[in-house]
C-alpha cells in the first residue's frame, strides 16, 4: 500500500472519483475537488471511457501534477471496480467517494476532516442535497460529533458519498462489490458502518451536490435499475453481511427496520402496482423469503402500519394491491374556514383519498416541529364531505406546531400537511394572548401550509410599547412610566419582565428592573446615569411563553425629558434622552467628558 510520509507530509484525504463517459461534468467536478482546503489528492479512474474523458483527465493530470492522480482500466460496467482501484491508490488518511457527475461544496472536506480529527471518527456523513433527485434528509437534522448505529438514522444513508477514514478500509479489507448494476456502494456501507467507531454528521453545511443528468444516462437514472426483483435479490448480501457482524437484539432489528422499510417493502409500492399478476406473485414471494428469514417481532414493532399491514397480507395478492393503492392515493385537503372561538382556534376544511370513496376515520395531528415525537391527535366532527375541529391551544406546550390531516382506510394511516390549498379569502387570524401566552396561527413562507406558533419562536409578535412621560430623579435616574399591548390587548402583569438598554455600536446591553402596572402600565427607575458612554436604544421585554420578546419603547418629543449634565470624579457626564427620528423610539446618548477635554473644546 502507498505509504503517508511523515505526518508534515500526510495527505489529508484522498478523493476517488470513478469516470466513464462523463465528459460534460467533469470539469465543475474536478474543480470542486481541486478548491478544497485540505491536502488532497484526486485518484480518477477512468473506466475504459470512449467519450474523450481520458484524454480530458490527462491533461488535468499535466496540469496539477502530484494531486490528480489518472489511472486507465478496461470498462467494468459498473462504479465498485473503478472504486476498489481507487482506494488501492489512495495514500490520505481519508477517502472520500465523489461521482463524476456529482460535486462538493467549497469547504465540504474541509469541515468533515475537522470533524474527524477532532472526534476520532471512522465515518463521516456531510449533508447531501439533491438537484433534480432524492436526497437522504433524516439523518442530517444537526450536527453531531458522534453518533452510533443504534441510537441514530445514519444507517439509513448507505451510498458512499462520505469520508471515510482509509485504515478502517485497509483492516478490515472493505471494498465495492464488483460486477453488480447497482448496490455496490450498499454493501460497501453496510460493511463500514459494521466495524465503525465513532461516527459524525456535519448538517449546516452542503457538503455533496447530487446530480440528475438532463440526459438520464447515469445507472441509477436507468429504468433497469430498480427492477424489484433484481433489488431484493441484491440486498439479500448486505443484510447477510450485516447479520455476521452485528448479534441478534435490538440494534440488528434497528438496523433491519431500514432494510425492510427502504428496501423491501417499498417493493411493494408504486413498481407493484405497475406490475403484472405473475410478476406481481414473484415480488411478494421473493419478499416473502426475505422476511422468513430475517422478519422479527423487534423488526415488526419498530414498521409503520402499513409495512406491518404488507407483511401480515403477503399472501393476499388483492390485499397487497389495496395497500399499495392506498399508499400512492394523493390526499386531497383544503382549508376552508379558520377563525377564532374564545380562546379556541376553530379549523373547517375537507380531506380525502384520491381515487378512493370512503374512508375509516379522520383526525387533525398536531405535530412538535422541534420535537416530532410529540403530537397531539384531535377527534374532527365531519357533517357532509367537511370537517371541523376545536383546538384547545392553551393546552400546547411552547414551541411550533404543525397542523395534518389523517386519513384513515384499512387500517393505514395517511397523512398531509394542511393549508397550501385554501379558500382564496382566507385570511390567518390575529394572535392572540391565552393564559398569558401568545398564540400566532401563520401559514409558512415555503409552502403555505398551516402552524401554530405558541410563544412567538418563529413569528414577530405584534405589540407596542408606548412611553407616556419621563422625568428625572435623585441619582440621575430616569423616571419612565408606559403603557404595552401585545395583539391589541394588555398583557398579564407577570408578562413585563424588564427594560433592556442596547449600545448602538457594540451591541452590549444593560437590564433594569420593572414594575409592572395594571392594565398593561409599566414604570422603571433606569439609571442611565451609569450607563457607558454610547448610543443606548431602549426596549421592553416581555414574557409570552416562548424566547423573550422585545419592543422598541416608541416616544414623542414631548414626552421626553430635558437632557441633564453633572460633575463627578473630575469628569462631566451628560444624558441626551431623545426620540429618534421617523417612528419616534426612545434613545439616550452618554457622554463623559474630563475637565481638559472640556475646556479644548471651549477654545476651538
Amino acid at each position: 500500500m502507498p505509504g503517508t510520509g511523515s505526518d508534515d507530509d500526510a495527505l489529508d484525504v484522498s478523493v476517488v472519483i470513478p469516470v466513464h463517459n462523463c465528459r460534460p461534468y467533469l470539469d465543475r467536478c474536478l474543480t470542486s475537488a481541486l478548491v478544497q482546503r485540505v491536502k488532497k489528492e484526486i485518484v480518477v479512474v477512468d473506466d475504459g471511457s470512449t467519450d474523450g474523458s481520458g484524454e480530458l483527465l490527462d491533461l488535468y493530470a499535466s496540469y496539477h501534477p502530484g494531486v490528480v492522480k489518472v489511472i486507465h482500466i478496461e470498462g467494468s460496467g459498473g462504479a465498485g471496480r473503478p472504486r476498489n482501484v481507487g482506494i488501492e491508490h489512495a495514500a490520505g488518511r481519508y477517502v472520500f467517494f465523489c461521482d463524476a457527475d456529482d460535486y462538493l461544496g467549497p469547504e465540504a472536506l474541509e469541515r468533515m476532516v475537522s470533524v474527524a480529527d477532532a472526534n476520532g471518527s471512522d465515518i463521516v456523513l456531510g449533508r447531501i442535497v439533491g438537484h433534480g433527485r432524492r436526497a437522504p434528509v433524516s439523518m442530517f437534522q444537526q450536527n453531531a460529533d458522534r453518533v452510533s448505529l443504534g441510537d441514530s438514522p445514519v444507517y439509513n444513508s448507505l451510498s458512499c458519498f462520505k469520508l471515510f477514514r482509509r485504515e478502517l478500509l485497509e483492516r478490515h479489507r472493505i471494498r465495492f462489490g464488483e460486477g453488480m448494476l447497482v448496490g455496490e456502494d450498499i454493501l460497501f456501507s453496510v460493511h463500514a458502518y459494521c466495524h465503525a467507531g465513532p461516527i459524525s454528521i456535519v448538517a449546516d453545511y452542503d457538503c455533496y451536490h447530487l446530480v440528475s443528468r438532463p440526459d438520464g444516462s447515469s445507472i441509477m437514472q436507468q429504468s433497469g435499475s430498480r427492477d424489484p426483483l433484481a433489488w431484493l435479490a441484491m440486498i439479500k448480501e448486505p443484510i447477510r453481511l450485516m447479520a455476521r457482524h452485528v448479534e441478534p437484539g435490538p440494534l440488528r432489528d434497528h438496523l433491519l427496520r431500514r432494510h425492510f422499510r427502504l428496501d423491501v417493502f417499498t417493493q411493494l409500492g408504486t413498481v407493484f402496482l405497475e406490475s403484472d399478476d405473475v410478476r406481481r406473485k414473484e415480488i411478494a414471494r421473493e419478499v416473502a423469503a426475505l422476511c422468513d428469514e430475517w422478519y422479527t417481532p423487534g423488526v415488526h414493532e419498530r414498521l409503520n402500519t402499513i409495512d406491518r399491514q404488507r407483511a401480515d397480507a403477503l399472501g393476499d395478492i388483492d390485499r397487497l394491491v389495496r395497500l399499495a393503492r392506498i399508499e400512492s392515493a394523493t390526499v386531497r385537503r383544503r382549508l376552508t374556514g379558520l377563525r377564532w372561538e374564545g380562546d379556541r382556534l376553530v379549523v373547517t376544511g375537507a380531506a380525502r383519498l384520491d381515487g378512493i370513496t370512503r374512508d375509516d376515520g379522520l383526525t387533525v395531528v398536531l405535530r412538535a416541529r422541534h420535537d416530532p415525537g410529540t403530537e397531539l391527535v384531535l377527534p374532527v366532527e365531519r357533517k357532509g364531505g367537511e370537517f371541523t375541529v376545536r383546538l384547545d391551544v392553551g393546552a400546547l406546550g411552547s414551541g411550533v406546531w404543525d397542523l395534518r390531516v389523517a386519513v384513515e382506510i384499512e387500517g393505514v394511516i395517511r397523512l398531509g400537511r394542511l393549508g397550501a390549498d385554501r379558500e382564496s379569502d382566507l385570511a390567518r387570524p390575529r394572535p392572540r394572548l391565552v393564559g398569558g401566552v401568545v398564540v400566532l396561527p401563520y401559514f409558512t413562507r415555503d409552502n403555505g401550509n398551516l402552524s401554530i406558533d405558541v410563544g412567538g419562536h418563529v413569528v414577530a409578535v405584534p405589540g407596542a410599547a408606548t412611553l407616556i412621560r419621563t422625568r428625572w430623579a435623585l441619582g440621575h435616574r430616569l423616571l419612565i412610566d408606559g403603557e404595552v399591548t401585545v395583539a391589541g390587548t394588555a398583557p398579564q402583569a407577570a408578562a413585563i419582565r424588564r427594560i433592556v438598554w442596547r449600545e448602538r455600536r457594540s451591541g452590549c446591553e444593560r437590564a433594569e428592573r420593572v414594575v409592572p402596572l395594571p392594565g398593561g402600565g409599566f414604570a422603571a427607575r433606569p439609571a442611565v446615569g451609569r450607563l457607558a458612554p454610547g448610543t443606548w436604544d431602549a426596549y421592553l421585554e416581555l414574557d409570552l411563553g416562548g424566547p423573550p420578546a422585545r419592543f422598541r419603547i416608541e416616544t414623542g418629543a414631548t414626552a421626553v425629558a430635558a437632557p441633564r449634565r453633572w460633575w463627578g470624579a473630575a469628569l462631566m457626564r451628560s444624558v441626551r434622552p431623545y426620540a429618534t427620528s421617523g417612528k419616534g423610539r426612545l434613545s439616550a446618548v452618554v457622554k463623559r467628558l474630563t475637565a481638559e477635554t472640556l475646556v479644548k473644546r471651549l477654545l476651538r
